[in-house]
């Protein structure tokens, strides 16, 4: 027995399937982008951007010899810089932040805040990735340089 489907049965099969596949980008997760400017030469900070183009960042970077000018538009303070500095959403992110916190930064929209940092550059962070784990704090700032706890990550 063989079935021929009719013009009317196969278009209201259809009318089931096209509204589906005109929902499927609204349920696609969409990239945060984030610019990174970096040395060149700095395998750090190349796989920060790996880390946060791994967990919902699409990075556009941007290799510079000196990232100090940028670290003074944004307004680091000194006592934060680190070796990278990236700006997201309207906030700045310095050093080797967990993408994890990057997201709370965004979700939480802290009045007065203009950004997270870690200083230096902890062996455990982000793109540092060493062992054995070393806890380390991430603090965010304003645009007066004061800073307070913005995360404590005590273990991997």
């Amino acid at each position: 027995m063989t079935h021929t489907m009719t013009r009317r049965t196969w278009l209201e099969r259809l009318a089931h399937v096209v509204p589906l596949a005109a929902a499927a980008p609204l349920f696609a997760q969409t990239k945060v982008p984030v610019e990174v400017y970096k040395d060149p030469g700095c395998g750090c900070c190349e796989k920060w951007v790996a880390h946060m183009n791994a967990n919902g960042f699409a990075a556009t970077v941007h290799n510079t010899s000196n990232v100090q000018p940028i670290k003074t538009r944004y307004k680091v303070p000194a006592a934060l810089g680190s070796c990278h500095t990236a700006v997201v959403g309207g906030y700045v992110v310095e050093g080797h932040v967990p993408a994890a916190d990057v997201k709370a930064l965004l979700a939480k929209k802290p009045a007065g805040v203009i950004g997270v940092a870690i200083p230096g550059m902890p062996q455990s962070a982000p793109g540092m990735d060493l062992t054995p784990f070393q806890p380390y704090t991430v603090l965010s700032f304003d645009a007066a340089g004061k800073t307070a706890t913005f995360a404590q990550h005590t273990r991997a």
